[in-house]
């Protein structure tokens, strides 16, 4: 099964040439390549990420819809941890103060 979560780009740069990122996950950040949406994406925007590529850009609402099946989908055993995942993203503690 292939799963592509939506995160929100909180970081974009140059990496020899290929666009990369930091995607928030609701909480958890990870390294992305943003190369197949390079023009397409800023800070703040959603998208889809599978096995470390951004591969589609979505809006908040539909990245919100995504996460609410994820947290229906976390109730079988075996995707516990989409669970986690889920609800940090729909409830996103208020960003640090500058």
């Amino acid at each position: 099964m292939c799963l592509g979560i939506p995160g929100r780009i909180v970081e974009i740069r140059d990496d020899g040439g290929f666009p990369m990122g930091v995607v928030d996950f609701g909480g958890v950040k990870r390294e992305v390549c943003l190369a197949y949406l390079a023009g397409e994406v800023g800070v703040g925007d959603y998208a889809i990420v599978h096995v470390g590529f951004a591969i589609s850009k979505v809006d908040e609402e539909e990245a919100k819809r995504t996460f609410e099946v994820l947290r229906e989908m976390s109730q079988l055993e075996e995707l516990e941890w989409m669970q986690e995942v889920a609800e940090k993203s729909l409830n996103p503690p208020p960003p640090e103060a500058s």
